[in-house]
C-alpha cells in the first residue's frame, strides 16, 4: 500500500481525534488548514483552535486562510504536492478550485447517516428530531453540499438521555477510525463508492439562538428532545416572572396524569415544585421534569438547590416569551 501525502482541514474538537488517528497512520499529514483564530471567551480574545493546537504541538505546516479563493493560498497548498484532502468540521464550503486540487481529490468525516442530516448540525438536528440512531459517513466531496459518493458509514444509537455533546464526543472518536480505514483503502485501489439516494435527503442547517426559546404546547418528549438537542449550544431556556432560565437537563415523566384532573394544567403551568420535583405540564397533558436549571448570569442548580434559593410554586407558568413593562 503506497502512502498518501494528505493535507488535513478541521477546526473544532469533533475533528482532533480524526487528525491525532492520521498522524499515527501509515500517511503523512503535510500540512494543516484551519480558520483563523476567532475572539472566544468572556474577554473575547483571540483563540486557536483546538486543531491549531494540535498543528503546533507536531510542528506541521499550517494554512489559516481568510478566503479558500485567495490565490496565494491556492498555491501555498499546491506547494505541498497532495495527493488526499481529509476535511473533518473545518466549517466552509470548499470552493471547486480547492476540490480539485489534490491528486485523489477530498474526502469528508460527517456526523450522520447520508443522505439524512446533511449541513452543519447534523448532530443536533437528529437528537431534536427524536431519531433513534445516528452514525458517521465517509464522502466524497462534491460541489453539492455533502451530496458527495459515500465511501462507509458506522450506525450508532441515540439513548434516550443523551445531549449531542455526548454523542458528538463519541462520533468523533469512531469517525477517526473509520476515516483511516477509507483512506488506507483508496491507497490500496480497493475503495469502492455508493452514490447518495437524494430522494431521502433532509437537511440540518447551522442553529440559532432563538430555537432554545421553549414551547410548552409542545410535547414532552418533543421539548426534552431540545434540550438534549440544543445542549451545549445555544440551550433550551424559558421565562419565570420576567427572569430567564436555561433548562440543562430533564427526564419525560412516565405517568402524566398529574397533568389533568378537575382543573386541567395549562401548559407550561408548574404541577410540582418541592424538594427534588420541579414537573411541568406540557402539551397532550405530558409532564417533563427538569432536572438540572441555569437562571440567567447564574450558576447551573439541581432542583433541590434552585427550589430552596427561588421562590417557586406550584401553579406558576413558564412562558415562551418574556414580558415587558408596556412604555
Amino acid at each position: 500500500m503506497p502512502a498518501l501525502r494528505i493535507a488535513f482541514f478541521g477546526t473544532p474538537e469533533f475533528a482532533v481525534p480524526t487528525l491525532e488517528h492520521l498522524l499515527r497512520a501509515d500517511h503523512p499529514v503535510v500540512g494543516i488548514v484551519t480558520q483563523p483564530d476567532r475572539p472566544r471567551g468572556r474577554g473575547q480574545h483571540l483563540t486557536a483552535g483546538p486543531v491549531k493546537r494540535v498543528a503546533l504541538d507536531h510542528t506541521i505546516p499550517l494554512l489559516q486562510p481568510e478566503r479558500l479563493s485567495d490565490l496565494a493560498f491556492l498555491e501555498a497548498l499546491r506547494s505541498w504536492q497532495i495527493d488526499l484532502g481529509v476535511v473533518a468540521a473545518y466549517g466552509k464550503i470548499l470552493p471547486q478550485a480547492l476540490i480539485d486540487l489534490p491528486r485523489l481529490g477530498m474526502i469528508n468525516v460527517h456526523a450522520s447517516l447520508l443522505p439524512k442530516y446533511r449541513g452543519a448540525a447534523p448532530i443536533q438536528r437528529a437528537v431534536m428530531a427524536g431519531e433513534p440512531e445516528t452514525g458517521i459517513t465517509i464522502m466524497r466531496i462534491v460541489p453539492e453540499l455533502d451530496a458527495g459518493p459515500m465511501f462507509a458509514t458506522l450506525v450508532r444509537p441515540i439513548e434516550t438521555n443523551q445531549t449531542s455533546e455526548d454523542i458528538e464526543a463519541e462520533l468523533a472518536v469512531l469517525g477517526a477510525a473509520l476515516l483511516v480505514a477509507v483512506v488506507n483503502d483508496i491507497a490500496a485501489g480497493r475503495a469502492e463508492e455508493i452514490p447518495q439516494d437524494a430522494a431521502h435527503a433532509t437537511y440540518a442547517p447551522r442553529l440559532n439562538k432563538s430555537e432554545g426559546l421553549i414551547d410548552w404546547t409542545r410535547s414532552a418528549q418533543s421539548i426534552h428532545d431540545g434540550v438534549r438537542g440544543l445542549h451545549p449550544w445555544p440551550h433550551a431556556f424559558t421565562y419565570l416572572g420576567g427572569a430567564r432560565y436555561i433548562i440543562l437537563e430533564s427526564r419525560v415523566e412516565p405517568h402524566p396524569s398529574a397533568a389533568s384532573g378537575p382543573r386541567a394544567a395549562r401548559p407550561g403551568e408548574l404541577l410540582q415544585a418541592s424538594g427534588e420535583r420541579l414537573h411541568v405540564r406540557c402539551g397532550d397533558h405530558s409532564v417533563l421534569a427538569i432536572l438540572q436549571i441555569q437562571p440567567e448570569g447564574r450558576r447551573p442548580l439541581d432542583v433541590r438547590e434552585f427550589l430552596a434559593g427561588h421562590h417557586v410554586q406550584t401553579g406558576q407558568v413558564f412562558i415562551g416569551a418574556k414580558i415587558t413593562s408596556a412604555p
